[in-house]
């Protein structure tokens, strides 16, 4: 009975595994282990697969965020004092509240603060006064740019979106997994460029939307670790048809043969009905998303935390020499030139 019973538990976990082996090509991670096999197996040969190197993670919050100026007390004491909009502004921040204020409220606190003391100077006769707030008005303005900063990639919410332990970008997925995604790293970099550039009337209502969907999804991750898996099976299978061209030649005299032909038909039905479309999903969202999530972090360059910056230009950064990306485009470019070179010694080079 004991081993009835265990064999009853047992059987789920059989039946999953024999179902996800009868398609491997409905997940990344597996579709492009069994691509390896069959590039393999059609070249007579023997898979060999690459360690995955990890990608770096974002860098820890505590290493993101950035000490945030604060005025001198007195100041702030003396400006609560007074009787226009500031006053209340002040007192907001000077309550319980807004002491443990979090990042995307500091920045809105920090934004009205400049426009409550500037809406003061006009209505202020004393002259001491006009200087204090004209002081206090070009310091808020000076470190209105750790503010922003804080308020996107010193948030929290940013390490569920590039978290990378949801696994891989999913294969043939229902529509577009990164749209809103996409429209919100657009709003918003149009929003700090704004304030950046001293517009600091624009709205910010929108932007804790913004955050709860960057808590809500990790597409950023899926993406970044699926450029890494692409990279190093490519890599893998273009060692395999570089090992075939420059040994024994697929076809001799450029005459097609019953190999070739397995060769071919492998390479059609697998790596362009397959792997190309993957690959081309996986460039499309990395367009939409990671191109408008690299200008949000570069446009902020001059406040960007040494540790940000370097995995910013491994991760981020589309055109870094090192960075994912650019190694993904290399083994791509590798490959397809693999594939042409293998089968043009048959006279069957894509394309001819």
């Amino acid at each position: 009975m004991a081993e009835a019973g265990w064999i009853r538990m047992l059987w789920p976990c059989l039946a999953l595994a024999i179902l996800s082996g009868c398609n491997p090509f409905s997940e990344a991670r597996p579709m492009m282990d069994e691509y390896v096999e069959r590039v393999a197996r059609v070249l007579e040969t023997d898979p060999q697969y690459s360690d995955l190197r990890s990608p770096p993670q974002l860098p820890r919050r505590r290493d993101r965020v950035l000490p945030m100026p604060e005025l001198d007390m007195g100041m702030l004491d003396f400006l609560s004092l007074y009787g226009c909009e500031l006053q209340f502004v002040v007192g907001e921040k000077n309550s319980v509240m807004g002491k443990v204020m979090q990042p995307l409220n500091r920045l809105r606190y920090e934004v009205r603060f400049v426009e409550a003391a500037r809406d003061c100077v006009p209505e202020t006769e004393d002259e001491e006064l006009v200087k204090v707030l004209e002081e206090a008005i070009d310091s808020k303005r000076e470190s209105l740019p750790i503010a922003v900063w804080n308020a996107t990639w010193g948030v929290e919410e940013v390490e569920t979106l590039f978290t990378l332990a949801k696994g891989y970008y999913p294969v043939a997925p229902e529509g577009n997994p990164v749209a809103d995604l996409a429209r919100d790293a657009e709003r918003m970099n149009e929003a700090i460029s704004s304030l950046l550039a001293g517009q600091l009337e624009v709205s910010l209502e929108f932007a804790g939307g913004v955050h709860q969907r960057w808590q809500a999804e990790y597409r950023a991750g899926q993406l970044i670790n699926s450029a890494g898996l692409l990279t190093t099976r490519l890599d893998d299978a273009t060692a395999l048809l570089q090992q075939r061209i420059e040994g024994r030649p697929l076809c001799l005299d450029g005459k097609p043969n019953n190999q070739s032909d397995i060769v071919q038909s492998m390479f059609f039905s697998v790596y362009i009905e397959k792997i190309q479309p993957y690959m081309s999903a996986v460039r499309r969202a990395r367009v939409a998303l990671m191109d408008p999530l690299e200008t949000l972090a570069s446009q902020q360059r001059g406040v960007m935390p040494p540790a940000f910056a370097a995995w910013y230009e491994e991760v981020l950064a589309q055109d870094a020499e090192g960075g994912v990306w650019q190694q993904l485009d290399r083994a791509m470019a590798r490959h397809t030139q693999s594939w042409q070179a293998l089968l043009e010694q048959c006279g069957m080079r894509p394309g001819a």
